[in-house]
């Protein structure tokens, strides 16, 4: 969502960005604060035109008469439809001019279905809203996804259409022509504006407290509610704090003089943050108030009960910095030839329980019903394995005793000696269930080594030229036990081209391991005193992530282009032309 960092060279973004730093990152209840408010993860608005050619001729007297009818597939497999295009009179091959707005969103799969028809003459003079589609001529249908299209070099995918007759169940439709579906990412969602915010004498209701403000930008909209679309690191026990910059796109702002709601919070580590006070101001104002140095005083809202008026605080905000740009994206990289690699390591230590028996976090149910380990590879692999081209994913387990052998900390969860990749999700689920077969579940939990394994994946990479970017995803059922040694391995890891989502399972206390999130604002930091150049890691509880039509395990994989973004700009990375 907002592009709000907080280090200035390296973590600066186009689209989308949370709170990235290398002295604090975003908070875990900071997030959940905001996700309960409407917050999401990186988006961008693309514009998506169509043509097609060689439709079917279903006129006696002319050509069809085509009209383009656009669906986006919902998780439970029903339509909705999004949009229509124009009736293009007398042609096999159109090119319709009506194009489609869409927010793209990385960590959601974002199925669309076409539908063409032939529109009959006599409902010409008809808007194409008012058309009743079961009284026109179906010529054919494509899907794909979303991510499909803007992963093209050129941005532009081509489907065939195909006739499924509704009196048949054949397998084998009949194509009837090709759809060409292209996307152009909205310039709004490039042009950025930079800004350094600060405010002076932050007042508390308990003198004896401390104040651990942040800054919470949302914009407001029709219905007059407003919605976050950027936020600030939390500063600690400072009354006159000055953020990190913050990176706002056009398309969040709406406009330059579209009103933004700019709230200052007092962090709560349970979510319930106070508020201290808040201001409304356009970006014009915004500027106005850079330009002339000056600050505005902060208001706080009536109590229940009390005098309607808003009361006007002593507290001000300042802009100390204003400037606009044009900014890569994500998708520009995307374009330019990045991908993204998914990997996956899996628990098999002895507390996850004898997988043979229904409580067990490995038991496979034979209804069906994936448990919490195939659950997560499931919902991180069917987002990213659209940003790799062949689909081929390193999978690990770690301790765990295969036959015949010790304790592994690291072992290919496939089986092999030679190799660790695997085909694809499904063949990371094989490959799991095989090996809960195939090897004994035994311990301790340690990350160091499936970390350095990914590491060492990543850096031949860089070392290589590779366009590649790599997400491990490391699903476990109790708090590590090798903690120094996997910050260590962590330290050494944000370097490179490497994000890592920790998943934990079952009803453990992970406390502990929020200290690898870095959630309270401190860098992780290795035995030699090394500290790591960003932060590279999310962790969540399973159990936190249930239910919803976007899961937290999704909204984790929100926090990837932001990291992505951050690596690349560090090192000065272009993205192809």
């Amino acid at each position: 969502m907002g592009n709000c960092f907080s280090d200035h060279a390296a973590a600066r973004s186009a689209v989308g960005a949370t709170v990235f730093s290398q002295n604090n990152t975003s908070n875990v209840a900071v997030d959940c604060f905001l996700l309960s408010r409407g917050y999401r993860g990186l988006y961008s608005q693309i514009e998506i035109s169509f043509s097609a050619s060689n439709l079917r001729d279903r006129d006696v007297c002319s050509k069809s008469d085509p009209m383009l009818v656009v669906y986006a597939k919902r998780r439970d497999g029903s339509l909705e439809e999004l949009d229509r295009t124009e009736v293009v009179q007398n042609s096999l091959n159109p090119k319709w001019i009506h194009k489609l707005n869409i927010n793209y969103q990385f960590e959601v799969v974002q199925t669309l279905v076409f539908f063409v028809y032939d529109v009959d003459t006599q409902y010409h003079s008809l808007g194409v809203k008012m058309l009743k589609l079961d009284e026109q001529q179906y010529l054919g249908e494509a899907t794909c996804v979303l991510s499909e299209i803007v992963t093209q070099s050129d941005r532009s995918l081509t489907l065939n259409l195909v006739y499924r007759e509704e009196s048949t169940s054949s397998t084998h439709p009949h194509h009837c022509g090709k759809l060409t579906v292209h996307a152009e990412e909205c310039f709004s969602s490039k042009t950025t504006t930079e800004m350094i915010l600060r405010c002076s004498n932050l007042g508390h209701k308990d003198l004896f407290s401390r104040i651990d403000p942040f800054l919470v930008i949302s914009k407001t909209v029709e219905s007059k509610s407003s919605i976050p679309v950027c936020k600030t690191e939390v500063i600690k026990n400072d009354l006159n704090p000055t953020w990190k910059p913050v990176f706002l796109n056009m398309q969040q702002a709406g406009s330059k003089d579209s009103p933004l709601i700019i709230e200052c919070f007092n962090f709560n580590s349970n979510g319930r943050h106070e508020l201290i006070g808040k201001v409304q101001k356009s970006l014009v104002e915004l500027e106005k108030l850079f330009l002339s140095g000056e600050g505005d005083n902060l208001f706080s809202l009536p109590a229940a009960g009390h005098d309607y008026h808003n009361k006007v605080l002593k507290s001000q905000l300042f802009v100390d910095k204003f400037t606009e740009s044009v900014q890569q994206t994500f998708l520009d990289y995307l374009a330019g030839g990045y991908e993204m690699n998914f990997m996956v390591a899996v628990d098999f230590t002895a507390s996850n329980g004898n997988p043979r028996l229904p409580d067990s976090l490995h038991f496979i149910d034979p209804s069906g019903r994936p448990n919490s380990y195939q659950q997560a590879i499931i919902e991180v692999g069917e987002v990213l394995q659209f940003y790799d081209s062949d689909k081929r994913f390193p999978a690990w387990g770690f301790g765990a005793r295969p036959i015949d052998g010790p304790v592994s900390h690291c072992f290919n969860l496939n089986g092999s000696s030679h190799y660790c990749e695997v085909e694809g999700t499904r063949g990371i689920l094989m490959a799991y269930t095989s090996a809960l077969h195939n090897v004994s579940l035994a311990g301790p939990t340690l990350f160091g080594p499936v970390i350095n394994n990914a590491a060492l994946i990543a850096s031949q990479s860089l070392a290589n030229g590779g366009r590649k970017y790599f997400v491990l995803l490391i699903i476990t059922d109790g708090v590590v036990t090798d903690l120094q040694e996997t910050k260590d391995a962590l330290v050494k890891a944000s370097d490179l081209p490497l994000s890592i989502l920790i998943v934990g399972v079952g009803g453990a206390d992970f406390k502990e391991m929020e200290v690898l999130d870095a959630d309270k604002g401190e860098r992780l930091e290795s035995a030699t005193g090394r500290v790591a150049s960003r932060d590279i890691v999310q962790f969540v509880p399973f159990r936190d992530v249930q239910g919803g039509e976007i899961s937290v395990v999704q909204a984790l994989l929100a926090e990837v282009p932001h990291q992505f973004l951050t690596h690349v700009r560090s090192r000065d990375v272009q993205p192809n032309s």
